[in-house]
Parts: C-alpha cells; structure tokens; sequence
C-alpha cells in the first residue's frame, strides 16, 4: 500500500510536498522584500493568517445571512467553560448536534460533531484553547474558494474553486466497516484515519444498500476528496466572495470554507453558508485533485504564492501595511505549534 500512497503525491508527507517549493518560496521573499511582505497582505487580519489568527473573529466580522450560528467558549475552569457552554448555545439559538472546533486550528484538526453535553464536556477537557461551536450545515455541497484582490485592481478574483467529495461507504449486508474501507479503492489509502476515527464501530456490518459517511470534516487529510471545481467560479459566486472580503476588512488573499445546497447554487452564489474563512497560509487545495499530474500542482502553488507576495509587498508600499519580523514571526509558528489539546483527528 505504501507504493500506491507513494505514487500519488496528494498522499505524501507535507514536508516531502514541499521540499521542491523551497527554493522558489525563498527567491520571492528575497525579491519582494523578505518573509515578512507575507504578513502584510491581509492588514485586517493577524499577521495576515500566516500563522494562529482566530477563526471566530474572522467569522464574527463575515456578512451575518451567510454564517451559521456559533458560539465561542474561551479557556477557564472547567465550570466556568461549561456554564459558558450552556450561555452561549443559548443566546446562539443552538441545538444538539453541533460542531466543535478548536477556534486557532488548521487542515480541519480536531473538527468534531458532538450530539450531547456530556461528549462536549468531555471535547472542552481536552482542548484547553478557545473553542468554537457552530450550527452543523447539512448542505451537501462544499468548497473551499480561493479569493485574491491583486494590486490596483478594482475587484477581486476566484483563483481556484476546489470541490471536497465526503467518503462513503454502501453495505452489503455482509462486510464490516473496516472491510469496507479495506475493499475501497481510495479510502484504503487512507485506512489509518478511518480506523482510529471508527474505533468499535469498524466492526459494524451496513444493511445491504445502506450507505455510511465516513467523515464530518471537509478535509483532505481527513479522507476527504478534493477535485478542482473551476467551472463553478461565475460572477455570483465572485460576488459573494467580495461582500465577505469587504465586511471582514485588509483581506485581500483568503480561501473561503463554504457549504451550499448544489453546485449549481454555488456557482451563483446562492443559499450560502460561510464555514470558515483562512488567510494568507491557506492552500489552494485543488491542488491535490488526483487527475493533476504534479508539475500542474506545482506550477499552481508557485502562482499563489507569488500572487501572496505581490500583494503584501503592494499593501506595504502603498497602504502601510507594516510586516513583522522574521524572529516575531518565528515566535508566532512556535507558540501555534507548541499548543498541546486535540489532536489532529476529526469526525
């Protein structure tokens, strides 16, 4: 199995991923003014979203008819946090099930559906950071849209539109869970995942016919499939996209997390329902569509990028956008990364 992992670059280490893309990454902070022009691209945000902004913030300052309902549960004791559990489901209008999601996270780490209090008690105990809780969207479509507003231009752009395909599994009546996933041609790649997130359940036999999701979060190291979804950029869409960079303010390069009810609907901007929204650090994430020969990924990601330099180094320039050090930078990736809580599984 690890040949066939091995030969599909959406399934290599992040670090191998990347290796190529470092020379490249250095040759435009030399040429645009240092590591730091990165931060200047979203002035709205902290340190552009390299690295540890706050989701809730971001969403907080969203276009209000496009979020779903959510709460922020902050770190404290145990009963403050579940008095402020109760508080904020309340004045939130929310209700079981919900989403659980630590509020400074990435790749969809520790996203989890939670159905009652006790299961959310027991999430707060071991995540100590600041926790969001959000409306599940049962919309069946979602997408993480790439958004730039380059330099001078009056409007901005959808650079990339990536489709997430959940993974499901159809009974037979006869095969356990873990069969199931062993006998699936791409979820058996991904068989780790899926085990550790079925514990008990992967000895559950589907009725034959009866089909089961396999994940909650829309991530692709959560087992979900990413396909690029290009053709659904249209001017509705666009527009949408404009309306949340405007309200959250100094947001020029994002990628927007968003659940629609069809395709058709995204592509018009329609029925909406902003999940999350990243900064400067997000992927293009069509990038790991599995039709993609590798130098087409590559190639992409050196346009983002570039795209991402351009425009701090122009917001600097010519907005005094001020970017920081590499050393306050640097301090910043270790204190994100140095956080212990939940661990990388999702729902």
């Amino acid at each position: 199995m690890w040949l066939e992992r091995a030969a599909r670059y959406e399934f290599w280490p992040r670090r191998v991923f990347y290796a190529p893309m470092v020379p490249w990454l250095a040759y435009l902070a030399a040429r645009y003014g240092g590591l730091g022009a990165l931060t200047a691209a979203n002035p709205g945000i902290t340190n552009s979203g390299l690295v540890g902004e706050s989701k809730a913030d971001l969403l907080a300052r969203a276009p209000r008819d496009l979020l779903p309902d959510f709460a922020l549960v902050r770190s404290g004791t145990p009963a403050d946090r579940a008095l402020a559990l109760a508080d904020g489901m309340a004045r939130a209008g929310l209700s079981w099930p919900v989403i659980f999601k630590p509020d400074v996270g990435e790749r969809g780490y520790g996203v989890r559906l939670l159905r009652t209090r006790d299961q959310a008690l027991a999430y707060l105990a071991q995540h100590p950071g600041d926790v969001i809780v959000q409306r599940y969207c049962p919309e069946p479509t979602e997408a993480g849209v790439f958004y730039l507003r380059r330099p001078g231009a009056p409007r901005g752009e959808i650079f990339s539109v990536t489709l997430k395909r959940f993974p499901v599994v159809t009974g037979d009546g006869r095969r356990t869970l873990a069969q199931l996933v062993d006998d699936h041609p791409r979820l058996r790649l991904q068989r780790a995942v899926f085990m550790a997130r079925l514990g008990a359940a992967a000895r559950d036999v589907p009725d034959r016919g009866e089909p089961r999701r396999m994940a909650v979060a829309g991530n692709h190291c959560q087992g979900t499939l990413f396909v690029d979804g290009q053709h659904l950029a249209g001017p509705g869409l666009l527009a949408q996209c404009e309306r949340i960079a405007r309200a959250v303010g100094g947001l020029y390069v994002a990628r927007f997390d968003i659940r629609a009810p069809g395709e058709n609907a995204l592509r018009q901007g329609e029925g909406l329902r902003l999940i999350e929204i990243n900064g400067v650090a997000a992927e293009s994430t069509n990038i790991y569509d599995p039709s993609w020969r590798l130098l087409r990924a590559y190639r992409t990601l050196r346009a983002q990028w570039e795209a991402a330099y351009q425009i701090g180094a122009a917001n600097r320039r010519d907005r005094g956008a001020v970017p920081w050090s590499v050393g306050r930078i640097a301090r910043a990736v270790r204190s994100h990364f140095g956080r212990s809580g939940i661990g990388p599984l999702s729902d």
